[in-house]
């Protein structure tokens, strides 16, 4: 537990829940504000997590508990990376030393541990669908008087589902209020004509005192009904055109706008709110705010303060890697090998969704600028834009998460696969990723890819492995993937000579004739470890990489078959319809049934905590693989 003493939080110690908020006034707001950047750089200093988001949406966040009365009101997080300011206005600032450990709280909002969190958040521009389901529901079930309220950041806004929840927003009779969180911000810088838009939109004072003037003089008359609220809207925004020069994006949709404010100013914000919020129909407001607010290393580089990892609370600095040789991470080994293959194809270029630095295309950015594509918070568009590139005669590299690929799917099929287009697909972040649990674990795509007819499906073992894959993928007429895990691999001596390997062979790396284990990716590594302490053990195990889940090395999966021995399978994916799922469909398919264990992440969501405890949990780590080889000898499998 945490303690919030009042001599270090005057205010936030006595917050409870928001009804306690709502008993302050503006300067108690203030000091609340004060609190809890206090308390986040303390406490993310040492246990760390989503820093500059949050530190940057504190006034927002207190605005909208003190005027909208949540949780009977719905305030819904897109992404939720700013969630944290959230969390501790709503009873869970005492167990905020558990944040993104296993068993703790998430560092996202999850309606499982809050009824003040009202809706998933995980993945980027899914707040407005969301919000606008919950108002229309509300709405259906005689609930009227509820408010619904989505937060969207400016670079989530400009991904598709988005605008899809913005266009039904418009023609709907909703009171949906959508707040755009607008700090010049992802991850990384944002991109497109979105975000240069917003850079310079604005609003006319003028118009804004005589709409509400007008406003509140036709409610008083009973002039308004939700039957003319649309002519009037679209009368309105003639004005404001006239008066301020340009009509802006939204009110063309015709979603009444207010805006930009100072996303910091408090009291301006409860005013505006308090107008705003009884409002019939969709309305958008638009606040500009700092990301890393009132801690200036994370003001400075953003980026950067995104999720720092540990820091000194008083200077900002931060731990310096050791002087000695150490691995890369898998994503570094990537983007220099991207590189690498870049000078020598002029065909070879990179795409990512707003993840240059989290994929390493920035190093081919660097390198190759013209022939990098960040586009943006749109996964979809970035699998079909590297088929148009492809088709075209180029050969993209497209990095994405692979939770976030799951977006792109029928992009995949519709866009690439059928017409058997060179795309290049780099699935970084493949298996359990940790700490931000269950919306960012890699464990699908396997499963979705595997099904798609003439695509490649890989997964390295080393860093060695991931280039030489990266290279064969270059030569290859057709869409291959390559999968591969957060973190550092094994390997400080990286760099090697770039070699084709033969698509659907694997490769023996232990014999042994009492059970065989078929994995795919980093764990054969650990497979051979395992079968080195069995064979101390008097248990004699071999090992396989498959290196392909798609398509399987036949030759290894006969050899095996004939061995009449226990099979396991191992992966860090999905069971279901993992490669484990290949091999059984491919023994049973050919006449062979073995006995067959399959290890891998079970049919179940899992949560939040290190890569270690997660994999000892879904029983991939070393004791669950010994125990299942030993149990599988002992009993034939059974």
């Amino acid at each position: 537990m945490v303690e919030l003493n009042e001599s270090d939080y005057p205010v936030l110690s006595k917050i409870k829940y928001p009804s306690d908020l709502r008993k302050l006034d503006i300067e108690g707001l203030k000091q609340v504000c004060a609190d809890m950047r206090k308390f986040l750089i303390k406490e993310l200093s040492h246990n760390p997590g989503h820093f500059a988001s949050s530190m940057g949406a504190m006034e927002l966040t207190v605005a909208l508990h003190y005027v909208f009365d949540t949780p009977d009101d719905r305030i819904v997080w897109d992404v939720g990376h700013q969630a944290y300011p959230h969390k501790l206005l709503t009873g869970r600032a005492g167990l905020f030393d558990t944040n993104r450990k296993l068993g703790g709280l998430s560092g996202f909002p999850n309606p499982a541990e809050s009824e003040y969190d009202t809706f998933t958040a995980g993945h980027a521009s899914n707040s407005i669908s969301a919000a606008l389901g919950m108002s229309v529901a509300s709405a259906l079930k005689g609930e009227p008087q509820r408010h619904v309220v989505a937060v969207i950041g400016d670079a989530s806004i400009g991904g598709g589902l988005a605008f899809e929840g913005l266009n039904n927003a418009a023609n709907s009779a909703s009171n949906l209020l959508i707040i755009l969180n607008d700090n010049d911000m992802s991850i990384d810088r944002n991109v497109g004509s979105l975000n240069s838009y917003l850079a310079k939109l604005n609003t006319s004072k003028r118009y804004n005192n005589l709409r509400y003037k007008t406003y509140k003089l036709l409610r008083r008359m009973n002039l308004i009904s939700r039957q003319s609220s649309s002519r009037i809207l679209r009368f309105n925004n003639s004005i404001k055109s006239l008066l301020g020069g340009e009509q802006n994006i939204f009110e063309g949709l015709n979603i009444r706008y207010f805006g930009p404010f100072d996303g910091h100013d408090i009291e301006r914000m409860i005013r505006v709110l308090t107008d705003i919020k009884d409002m019939k129909g969709p309305k958008l407001l638009h606040l500009r705010t700092v990301k890393g607010k009132g801690f200036a290393p994370a003001e400075r580089d953003p980026a950067t303060w995104h999720a720092p990892g540990k820091f000194d609370p008083l200077t900002g600095e931060r731990p310096k890697a050791g002087q000695e040789p150490h691995p890369l991470k898998y994503q570094d080994v990537f983007g220099n090998t991207l590189v690498e293959l870049a000078r020598g194809n002029d065909k070879i270029v990179g795409i990512t969704a707003a993840m240059p630095s989290g994929t390493s295309i920035s190093k081919l950015q660097e390198a190759f600028p013209e022939r990098t594509f960040d586009v943006g918070i749109s996964e979809g568009h970035a699998v079909t834009f590297s088929g148009g590139l492809a088709k075209e005669g180029l050969h993209p590299f497209c990095a994405i998460y692979s939770s976030f690929l799951q977006r792109g799917y029928d992009h995949i099929i519709h866009d690439v696969a059928i017409q058997h287009l060179p795309v290049t697909f780099c699935i970084d972040r493949a298996g359990l990723v940790g700490e931000d649990g269950v919306t960012h674990h890699g464990l699908f795509d396997i499963a979705y890819m595997r099904t798609i007819p003439g695509i490649v499906v890989s997964a390295p073992r080393d860093e060695h492995m991931l280039r030489h894959l990266m290279y064969t993928a270059s030569l290859h007429d057709g869409p291959f993937a390559i999968r591969y895990p957060r973190g550092a691999g094994k390997l400080v001596e990286w760099e090697c000579d770039l070699k084709k390997l033969e698509i659907g062979r694997g490769e023996k790396l232990a014999d042994g004739d009492q059970c065989v284990i078929l994995a795919i990716g980093p764990l054969a590594l650990r497979a051979v470890e395992v079968a080195e302490s069995l064979r101390l053990k008097g248990i004699s195990v071999g090992v396989y990489d498959m290196v392909f889940a798609k398509p399987l090395d036949e030759n290894i999966l006969r050899e095996v078959a004939t061995m009449d021995v226990p099979v396991i399978t191992l992966e860090d994916g999905a069971k279901a319809g993992g490669m484990g799922s290949a091999v059984a469909e491919w023994m049973c398919a050919n006449g062979f049934h073995p006995d067959i264990t399959m290890l891998g992440a079970p049919d179940s969501f899992i949560a939040h905590g290190t890569v270690a405890q997660l994999h000892e949990i879904v029983g991939i780590d070393p004791r669950s693989i010994e125990e299942a080889v030993v149990r599988a000898v002992k009993t034939g499998g059974k």
